[in-house]
């Protein structure tokens, strides 16, 4: 397990085991690839970012991260790979949220992407992501940089 503090000094506790801190959380974030590029969302408050959110009554973490692509992206998730799980110990509250990669294999234009401003291909990621104002604050601590690490290690077809 990884603990670190993210950017507001909450406590981030980190696996890329098997569900280690709950068998049904209630957030998920899904790290995209789209034709060998990133594909994240630009979110109309928190700015760029994977796309990601809450897991809806009678609905699985798994599902909830299909859904929150396509309604953030317009991305069709073609294979989804659950890679870890990450627990914010906050002030007033205790999140905990699935990490997924997935693969996309197609990106539908839609009249609405909900509170996101549709999709953002990227060839790479910035290596000041932490510093750089257009990103999201979910970018900006170390279950990112992890989380990249993590994929690009393990799994055999990524890219």
């Amino acid at each position: 397990m990884i603990v670190f503090q993210d950017m507001y000094l909450n406590e981030v506790n980190l696996s890329f085991s098997e569900l280690p801190f709950s068998s049904d959380p209630k957030h998920v974030w899904v790290i995209c690839r789209y034709k060998n590029k990133w594909l994240l969302t630009d979110h109309s408050e928190r700015g760029l970012e994977f796309p990601g959110g809450k897991v809806e009554v009678g609905e699985t973490a798994d599902e909830a991260a299909i859904r929150e692509v396509k309604e953030e992206t317009g991305g069709v998730v073609s294979v989804l790979t659950y890679i870890g799980q990450y627990k914010v110990i906050g002030k007033g509250k205790t999140i905990i949220k699935n990490i997924y990669f997935a693969e996309v294999s197609e990106l539908v234009k839609q009249e609405d992407y909900l509170e996101t401003n549709g999709p953002v291909l990227l060839s790479i990621l910035p290596k000041n992501i932490d510093n750089d104002n257009r990103y999201s604050f979910i970018m900006k601590d170390a279950v990112l940089f992890h989380s990249i690490e993590y994929v690009t290690k393990r799994l055999s077809n990524f890219c």
